[in-house]
């Protein structure tokens, strides 16, 4: 949708070298199937052995026999098909590799423009000061900076915002010169001076003693929950749109361009400007999605770069070359026309050095994306993301590009934000983000994919960005249990990619997608089998076959071989051992908590019972809950019906283990032989809760399991035990 003096035009012509590479390392895979076709055939022999061999538990259990059999059945034919279902991500991954040197001869400065989107929605949750360092990284990028515009979207409406960002506008003048003059990395003024917080020369304290000054400001006015007088007289025009009604959620439209780089001036730093669309009651908003829409239409008036790159407010940049690769795919002859947008990882500069709460997601970063873009393309998570700018506007592959007037007056670009302007139109639906589910980034990807587009995934040694993970339990809870929901609802809605996807994408894409629509119905299984498995070793009732039985092999196998294979590719992916440790307690506490009751949040909402909200994740923890969470130690500290779940679940597994212990040691164990499967598997999951033990038992900080969760789950876990006993 650019201008025609926007078209980028290579220096050289006739330098046909490409700008990227794609690899595969086929040996690699080839090992990968032969271990995957293993375990496939184990996990057909365990569905064999469910359907013909008997379990033997004893004299007068006839029916409980068959109904303990057939839930075991239906549990494993569920585990063994999402398992197959999970191999379409790992049989064909592909690695990328840009050229970006070749760019730069090809293209010198004659780049096409970049849009560069950061949303954040509320100044409490999400600091002014941590947003205006993500504004600042990125208007710092190696990019030529009358090429490059940096908008912020503040769905807060908050004149906390604004100010901050009218002080980094200032800070800018010196923060983006500096950076290009001495190639700062990173380019976020608080990850640089605290990274280079022993070794700073004179110019560097310099700019930190004006960082330092400015953050005192910003943090100041967040902290007394006003703008100073003296920025209101300064910065008139911008405080001025603000109503003296105006609320969070009734409010026009503010609009500020703050610095036009689009204008000559000495010093080159790139256009900055905010945006709060209107916001009134009676109209839906739209979440993250309607921002997105409104920044694309307002933008495409002001400076219509021709690549949109799109960032949650707490992703930093961390590589100031990532533009520069993103547009070694997009801008490749060959190649790059049928790829429609560039993905990124998502990753953190706060997580601990073993990942307490498995916020990395190490195999899905570093393994599945790699095979999702062997499959046709990466999913579009919703930040870090490179697109081009008619594409996600809505056009198909192999049409001609459409031109776009820019527009000089304020107020007619104001109106473009407006809370009415979508009405009756495609702006949702065909036009840009999607509406209507938690998850509008994925079955945003999903319907350009389904429009002949192909994407790419990125992910280079040196991250390209970098955010802030959840510091407590509840919080990354909250996150996955949103993720689940809005993923579930994809596979339930008309853009299901089993059969929207029918025909227009790969069959492998296909069901990489399920692999993530079918988190949440994946929790009930789980929950099954954690809790019958702890619940027969209590009655002494064996689920699995003696160790001495030739049928104990493919379950043995299964066990072991998956869990050593899944150790091995963590600590490839540079993790640790209490790092895979930790994630596998993250996997099962989700599939346990947050999955589950995104399940049932999606059935509530199918049934009119309730509807989809956005949840922000908190960016900031008090200064105890952060030393907790350095050294380590999970934070719990509310009150959270997926707490009284996991405790309940944990004390049940605690019990059931003891009560088996004691009749061991206290009997001949006659009726636990052959069940060593079932002791490994909640003695396991015993340990595994560790952590959750000692919140609820053990420890007496503000961090600890709350006393009213703690009695809830216990006595629910004892009347469990004490009804199965008289059973």
């Amino acid at each position: 949708m650019g201008n025609e003096d926007d078209r980028v035009r290579p220096v050289h012509e006739g330098d046909g070298e490409p700008l990227f590479e794609t690899r595969r390392k086929t040996g690699r895979v080839i090992a990968y199937r032969v271990f995957s076709a293993s375990v496939f055939g184990c996990i057909c022999l365990i569905w064999f052995y469910r359907m013909t061999v008997p379990v033997e538990i004893g004299e007068n259990r006839t029916g409980l026999d068959r109904l303990i059999s057939l839930v075991m059945l239906v549990v494993e034919i569920w585990f063994g098909f999402y398992w197959v279902v999970t191999q379409a991500s790992r049989w064909n991954p592909v690695w990328r590799f840009t050229f970006s040197d070749r760019l730069s001869r090809r293209y010198g400065k004659d780049l096409p423009k970049l849009d560069v989107f950061v949303c954040t929605a509320d100044p409490v949750i999400e600091p002014p000061l941590l947003v205006v360092n993500t504004v600042l990284s990125v208007a710092a990028l190696d990019y030529p900076a009358e090429k490059l515009a940096v908008y912020l979207s503040d769905d807060g409406g908050s004149e906390l915002t604004f100010y901050a960002l009218t002080e980094a506008a200032e800070f800018a003048k010196t923060w983006v010169p500096f950076c290009k003059r001495f190639n700062v990395e990173p380019t976020s003024p608080a990850a640089y001076l605290s990274s280079k917080a022993n070794g700073l020369d004179s110019t560097a304290e310099e700019v930190a003693k004006m960082y330092k000054e400015m953050a005192v400001r910003i943090e100041t006015a967040a902290r007394l929950g006003r703008v100073p007088e003296e920025a209101r007289l300064k910065y008139g025009d911008g405080f001025s749109q603000w109503d003296a009604d105006a609320t969070r959620r009734n409010h026009g439209t503010i609009l500020q361009i703050l610095v036009d780089g689009r204008e000559e001036s000495e010093i080159a730093i790139p256009t900055l400007v905010y945006l709060s669309r209107e916001k009134r009651p009676q109209h839906h908003h739209n979440f993250k999605a309607g921002a997105m829409n409104a920044l694309l239409r307002v933008s495409s008036k002001i400076t219509g770069g021709r690549i949109i790159l799109n960032l949650d407010c707490d992703m930093y940049a961390n590589n100031s070359k990532s533009a520069r690769d993103a547009l070694c795919i997009l801008l490749d002859e060959k190649e790059g026309k049928e790829i429609a947008f560039v993905q990124f990882p998502q990753c953190f500069d706060n997580v601990t050095r073993n990942d307490l709460y498995g916020s990395m997601m190490r195999a899905i970063a570093d393994v599945d994306f790699l095979g999702l873009d062997g499959n046709g393309g990466s999913l579009y998570i919703g930040t870090g993301c490179f697109h081009r700018r008619d594409v996600i506007c809505g056009r198909m592959y192999g049409e001609e590009e459409e031109e776009s007037e820019r527009i000089q007056e304020p107020e007619m670009v104001k109106a473009l934000a407006g809370c009415t302007y979508e009405e009756n139109s495609q702006w949702g639906k065909e036009m840009g983000v999607k509406y209507g589910c938690p998850v509008e980034d994925v079955i945003t990807g999903l319907a350009i994919q389904c429009r002949g587009w192909k994407s790419a995934y990125l992910n280079p040694g040196k991250k390209a960005f970098l955010g802030v993970a959840p510091t407590n339990l509840h919080q990354m809870l909250v996150q996955q249990r949103r993720w689940s929901e809005g993923d579930f609802q994809i596979l339930l809605s008309e853009y299901s990619p089993v059969w929207y996807g029918k025909g227009k994408i790969s069959l492998g894409l296909i069901l990489g997608y399920c692999c993530y629509c079918l988190w949440a119905p994946s929790s009930v299984p789980v929950l099954i089998y954690t809790v019958l498995t702890s619940l027969c070793l209590f009655k002494g009732i064996p689920l699995f076959p003696k160790v001495s039985s030739l049928w104990f092999i493919p379950f043995g196998y299964v066990t072991v071989a998956a869990n050593a294979y899944s150790l091995a590719e963590f600590l490839w992916c540079g993790g640790t051992f209490l790092g895979w440790w930790n994630e596998q307690r993250m996997w099962l506490y989700r599939r346990t908590s947050s999955f589950l009751f995104g399940f049932m949040d999606t059935f509530k909402k199918l049934l009119g019972v309730s509807e989809s909200a956005f949840v922000i994740t908190a960016k900031v923890a008090e200064e105890e809950a952060a030393e907790r969470y350095k050294e380590e130690v999970m934070e719990f500290g509310v009150e959270s019906p997926m707490f009284i779940l996991l405790g309940t679940l944990g004390m049940l597994n605690l019990f059931c283990f003891a009560a088996a212990v004691m009749r061991l040691a206290y009997g001949d164990g006659g009726e636990f032989k052959g069940m060593g499967l079932q002791f490994v598997i909640t003695g396991v999951l015993v340990v595994i809760n560790w952590p959750l033990y000692e919140g609820m038992l053990l420890r007496k900080d503000r961090g600890k399991m709350p006393t009213s969760v703690t009695v809830k789950s216990v006595v629910i876990a004892l009347s469990a035990c004490t009804c199965l006993a008289f059973l």
